[in-house]
């Protein structure tokens, strides 16, 4: 087994037992929000219980999905399986979206009911509980994306960050619902905000995976890494018509090298199979280089 088929293994474990914590701390809190939200009268708390749903969903998403594109390419998928990467973040980001509204729904039909109940104590309770743990949580699976380079679990962080956010509201409209006397409709005006805040969050997640998914260019920076590392190598004369694109949280680049017309075909190659190696061994996550030799 190569050694990058084995770091990638490692990575593949390592983004699971990360979502898988993150999945067990969900299911805790879904379970202990709804209760509370149900028998505390809490509309919003309710909101943020099915916010925090949405997070187990998409923790599952991850899991199942790090099986599929962690593999190698194959006969079938010559560019390995880094678009299901992507369309996972998607997913997640959907996800949010459709709980948002769902949320929104419901609070305008009460509050246009009329009918208001002032939440209790144990609510303010557990949407604070709600802000620490998925805060932490957030803070420790961003790290983790960043260390292995997974756009899908800097996603799901920022759907925990999203949750610890939009409990902050949640526990304020609360606070107010119980201490204001006939203000108990600050709880569903919560529930209002926290989906705001949710498709906030979905527009920050799926925004990238879009770009994905339609072959956007890499940012400007990243090209002009590239050219500069290939320039660096003896022989290189220049390099333009520099493209890279994004498969997950990969690169994959074509380019055009010019060398010395006088050179052998065999010596030309040798460039570029070195201008290929040095761009692949960058820390610029390039898991495949095309190169198009012009002579001068």
């Amino acid at each position: 087994m190569s050694q990058t088929l084995k770091a990638q293994k490692q990575t593949s474990r390592y983004i699971r037992f990360v979502t898988v914590v993150g999945l067990v701390v969900n299911i805790l809190l879904t379970t202990v929000k709804f209760w509370a939200g149900i028998a505390g009268h809490s509309q919003v708390l309710v909101a943020d219980a099915i916010h925090s749903l949405s997070d187990t969903i998409s923790d599952l998403a991850i899991i199942i999905g790090s099986y599929f594109w962690s593999k190698p390419a194959d006969e079938d998928h010559p560019y390995g399986h880094r678009r299901i990467e992507t369309i996972i973040t998607l997913f997640v980001g959907l996800m949010l979206v459709l709980a948002a509204v769902g949320i929104i729904r419901q609070a305008f039909l009460t509050i246009h009911s009329g009918r208001h109940v002032r939440p209790a104590l144990i609510t303010a309770a557990v949407a604070a509980l709600s802000v620490v743990v998925k805060e932490s949580l957030y803070r420790w699976t961003r790290q983790a994306g960043e260390k292995c380079r997974s756009g899908a679990v800097i996603a799901n962080a920022w759907h925990h960050r999203s949750d610890a956010m939009s409990s902050i509201p949640a526990l304020l409209s609360i606070v107010g619902s119980i201490m204001l006397p006939g203000m108990a409709f600050l709880d569903r005006l919560g529930a209002i905000l926290v989906a705001l805040f949710i498709l906030h969050a979905a527009h920050k997640i799926m925004l990238p995976g879009l770009k994905e998914l339609v072959d956007t260019s890499a940012d400007d920076e990243i090209c002009a890494q590239i050219k500069e590392i290939a320039e660096q190598m003896p022989g290189v004369r220049d390099i333009h018509h520099l493209r890279a694109r994004l498969s997950g949280a990969r690169l994959y680049v074509d380019l055009h090298m010019v060398v010395d017309g006088d050179i052998s075909v065999r010596q030309g190659h040798d460039i570029a199979r070195m201008v290929k190696r040095d761009i692949i061994n960058s820390e610029l996550q390039v898991v495949d280089v095309v190169i198009h030799l012009e002579p001068q």
